[in-house]
């Protein structure tokens, strides 16, 4: 089981259309970093969903729904996408502010590697947003 974190423009495409729609396909990325990244995850794995932009929280987590394949909408190149599920809403968003304040989050990539749109997270990140975003615990 692995963990990542999908990062997008709510103005684009927001939590909520993703939710109401109930699935969607991860497409778009067109770094090469973020690629590899798609690329690594697995049927089952869990993603965070984070608006980017003027928000910067994450809203709830998703699933993966099978192994990457062709992005349909790359006119050239080499570029993949997942299938994505949403799974469930944090109560409350957890801000970027929160995350740089965690001593657990704030080696998160969504920190250093800003411009990166599907970073890994380890086990504990993960454990550590859910907590955050279900009992809105203080920062350790």
């Amino acid at each position: 089981m692995q963990y990542w974190l999908v990062k997008q423009e709510p103005e684009a495409y927001s939590w909520a259309a993703f939710v109401k729609e109930g699935r969607t396909a991860w497409t778009g990325v067109r770094n090469f970093q973020a690629r590899n990244n798609l690329r690594a995850m697995k049927k089952g794995d869990w993603v965070f969903f984070y608006h980017s932009g003027s928000e910067k929280q994450v809203m709830g987590y998703a699933r993966v729904e099978g192994e990457a394949y062709p992005d349909p909408t790359a006119q050239e190149g080499d570029w993949c996408c997942v299938d994505l599920v949403p799974v469930k809403e944090l109560k409350r968003p957890v801000k970027l502010e929160a995350i740089k304040a965690d001593k657990v989050l704030k080696l998160m990539p969504v920190v250093k590697l800003a411009r990166i749109s599907v970073t890994p997270l380890t086990r504990e990140q993960f454990e550590r947003v859910v907590q955050l975003g279900t009992h809105g615990m203080a920062a350790r």
